[in-house]
């Protein structure tokens, strides 16, 4: 475990001093807030709006990579916030799996094992004392030695991860040798929710397995059937807003946005993730990965998750009205040649390459500007009300969505790089509820004439 007695209590006898609270030796503290305040807050600003919170992930051992785990929850949670009972029960479930990673198993999120999944199942069925409590606890309280608004709210010392609701009681012979273990029916949710937690993951490219999936076939969690979010798309009028406001910011500001405009059109068009357009360890991508074919098709060569190469076939559309768009902006020819190697992406002062949040944090201030945008035409709140949840991997969902009735299955798994045609045909091969309703509305029961 990286994180040791003494490393605690030194920790707690220094930063938290100041704000007038202690921190008890590696106890487990509420990282998200309610839900009205969790929707309320700038998803554009990296970490939690909450200096005890930051504090604390920061004091983390770094191996930890303790606040990318955190932005990982917080990602998940966000794509589920437009549902606050949704909300509340994801929350409880990777909140408490993040505080276990970090404090219990002394390991990252992202490289959790099946043996790590089933000791956390493990975990759960019997929590030990200092993460039970007796009841629910508001999970922060005001701090009256604020000196800002993020440091308004402390850690209410009386709440716990867990609370003696959600187990069940095993007799024994005398009150005192009682035992509490968690019902079957909350360790079934346990595990479904984690799992959805991790398929969110892997599909965003944050890890590469989903150790819940692993656990051993003769499991009871592992036939639980999962709801995979697969709805997490915008509405066609949603992407409209979406692409319009883009479009005006590159017009309105090209220094800063064209490079926006061309983040949310490459994503979009190729059903790429963050880290296709980021890069990685091994492999930083520039524009010379758009090779031009001998039959003049456009492919895009990317390294993907587990550092296996991909080729994506790239739509006529994008290359004439985007790509070719800001490469004349970069004072560049129109179209890449072979072995071209400048940067895909650079920073505004031109280093090649952004990191995974820094591409994030453009694409939410598209979203927002978005709904500011639907909501000053006057547009139905139930219009706009999934775009305040959506993430930068709602693009690939979005445009897979939207191709896919067009798109042969088969295609489709290739560019969405699905590693089972049957991932990409459950996903996304399915008629929506309007759809549905109109086609049997009008059929009778007897003349089928």
């Amino acid at each position: 475990m990286l994180l040791t007695s003494d490393y605690c209590h030194n920790w707690k006898s220094t930063v938290f001093k100041k704000t007038g609270w202690y921190f008890m030796e590696c106890a487990p503290q509420p990282l998200f807030e309610t839900h009205d305040n969790f929707i309320e807050q700038d998803f554009s600003l990296h970490g939690s709006p909450l200096a005890c919170v930051s504090a604390f992930l920061d004091k983390c051992d770094a191996a930890l990579e303790a606040d990318r785990g955190y932005a990982a929850v917080r990602a998940f949670l966000r794509a589920f916030s437009d549902n606050a009972q949704t909300f509340n029960s994801y929350r409880s479930h990777t909140e408490r799996l993040l505080l276990w990673a970090l404090l219990i198993q002394g390991k990252p999120l992202n490289q959790l094992k099946r043996q790590d999944a089933q000791d956390y199942l493990n975990f759960c069925r019997n929590p030990p004392d200092d993460w039970m409590g007796p009841v629910t606890r508001s999970r922060f309280v005001s701090n009256p030695h604020a000196l800002d608004a993020r440091e308004a709210y402390i850690p209410n010392p009386k709440w716990h991860p867990f609370n003696i609701k959600s187990r069940k009681v095993i007799a024994a012979e005398t009150p005192s040798t009682q035992q509490y273990h968690a019902a079957n029916g909350t360790l079934n949710q346990v595990y479904t929710v984690c799992s959805r937690f991790y398929e969110f993951l892997v599909e965003d490219g944050f890890a590469q397995t989903n150790p819940f999936r692993l656990l051993k076939k003769g499991n009871r969690f592992s036939t639980q059937t999962l709801e995979v979010a697969s709805s997490r798309a915008l509405t066609p009028l949603q992407w409209d807003f979406v692409l319009d406001t883009v479009e005006a910011m590159a017009n309105a500001e090209p220094e800063r946005h064209e490079r926006t405009l061309f983040i949310v059109a490459t994503l979009f068009a190729m059903y790429l993730r963050v880290s296709d357009l980021a890069g990685r360890k091994n492999w930083k991508p520039t524009m010379g990965d758009f090779r031009l074919d001998d039959e003049g098709n456009w492919w895009y060569f990317a390294v993907g998750k587990g550092n296996k190469a991909a080729k994506i076939a790239v739509r006529d559309i994008y290359v004439e009205r985007y790509l070719k768009r800001y490469r004349r902006f970069l004072g560049l020819p129109e179209l890449p040649h072979p072995g071209e190697t400048t940067p895909l992406i650079t920073t505004l002062n031109g280093r090649a390459g952004l990191s995974d949040r820094q591409i994030r944090a453009l694409l939410q201030t598209v979203f927002d500007k978005a709904v500011e945008k639907m909501r000053s035409e006057g547009r139905a709140n139930h219009e706009m009300e999934s775009l305040r949840c959506a993430s930068a991997h709602w693009l690939r969902h979005t445009s897979a969505t939207f191709d896919a009735p067009l798109r042969n299955p088969k295609d489709l798994q290739e560019d969405l790089r699905h590693s089972n045609l049957s991932t990409t045909q459950n996903t996304y091969y399915h008629s929506h509820d309007q759809e549905r309703a109109h086609s049997v509305k009008r059929i009778g029961m007897r003349d089928r004439g």
